[in-house]
């Protein structure tokens, strides 16, 4: 069956986006195609490009990208906004150099304005300005978008841009500092459990909305998408719910049996009030996601205990 599927190359496959990507391709059979040798640094132009012209796939998945909470976006922007630009430009213009057939851009939720409509309809981008928590990393996201634009537009590559919401999943990154808030209170509520704490410390209010995706809700539909979508515009991938900060605690915290308190920082920066994707537009061409938040959030901490040991964590 896979000799009839198009060569897979998913730029960073070890991720827990590139890896759900991989996993779910590897359900059709298709020919995944895996780096062999030392470790690529893609912010590098002639290394990634070398490496797409080596390995000559027919489609590639864009899943690589510096990504991080509130904490990692305030303490790294610098970072944030040089690796994500260098390693998404290297890595586009090298499938236009060498003639991909098709390439998936993921970009994120957060490239819509913090105080955009609710919920968030692609037409918004670039509407109005963005949150300052996570400005390098939006910018950094909508050049990738504006470049895929482009290169469709001068030269008629068949290149897409997706904007899933808040992930979660298996190998997240559980680093307290680095991570984002649904990883960081799983790891939280398990420590202060075993531990015996009598509270969990959280940042912010409890009240901003956030909604959250499954990965492999993510990987299912950037499949779909790259056999039945073809257009400029972006897309919206989500769940089309969302909750509190707090509720999700709580449930979290139900989740792990955690028995103790929450305490908010409301010093602490909460982001923005709500950021919830419209997600019609990829629901009118027959997708939508399987997997409820609490099946999502007990198969997350499942995986969390069998690896935690070897976990990007401090």
């Amino acid at each position: 069956m896979s000799s009839n599927r198009p060569r897979v190359f998913v730029a960073g496959s070890t991720g827990m986006v590139g890896s759900a990507i991989c996993r779910r391709l590897l359900l059709e059979e298709y020919p995944v195609i895996r780096h062999q040798g030392h470790r690529v640094d893609l912010r590098n132009q002639s290394a990634a490009f070398d490496l797409i012209k080596n390995l000559n796939p027919q489609w590639v998945f864009l899943a690589a990208a510096r990504v991080g909470g509130i904490y990692a976006n305030n303490a790294f922007p610098a970072e944030f906004i040089y690796d994500n630009l260098m390693i998404q430009s290297n890595i586009i213009n090298a499938c236009y150099e060498i003639n991909v057939d098709k390439l998936l851009f993921l970009g994120s939720s957060c490239i819509y304005p913090r105080m955009a409509p609710q919920p968030m309809k692609e037409e918004y981008l670039l509407t109005g300005p963005l949150e300052p928590t996570n400005t390098p990393y939006a910018v950094a996201k909508i050049a990738g978008i504006v470049m895929t634009q482009s290169y469709r537009r001068q030269y008629g590559a068949n290149f897409i841009s997706v904007m899933p919401s808040n992930l979660y999943g298996p190998f997240d990154n559980f680093d307290l500092k680095k991570s984002h808030v649904l990883p960081a209170l799983i790891r939280k509520f398990h420590e202060a459990k075993v531990a015996g704490t009598d509270f969990v410390e959280i940042w912010g209010t409890g009240d901003v909305l956030r909604e959250f995706l499954h990965v492999d809700d993510l990987a299912d539909a950037c499949v779909f998408l790259m056999k039945n979508y073809n257009d400029l515009e972006i897309i919206n991938i989500g769940s089309g719910k969302d909750l509190s900060i707090l509720d999700l605690a709580k449930l979290i915290r139900e989740v792990v049996g955690y028995q103790g308190e929450l305490k908010f920082q409301p010093a602490m920066p909460n982001g923005v009030n709500r950021k919830l994707l419209d997600i019609s537009k990829i629901s009118s061409l027959g997708w939508k996601p399987s997997i409820s938040l609490r099946e999502g959030l007990e198969s997350t901490y499942r995986w969390y205990l069998e690896n935690m040991d070897h976990l990007r964590k401090s």
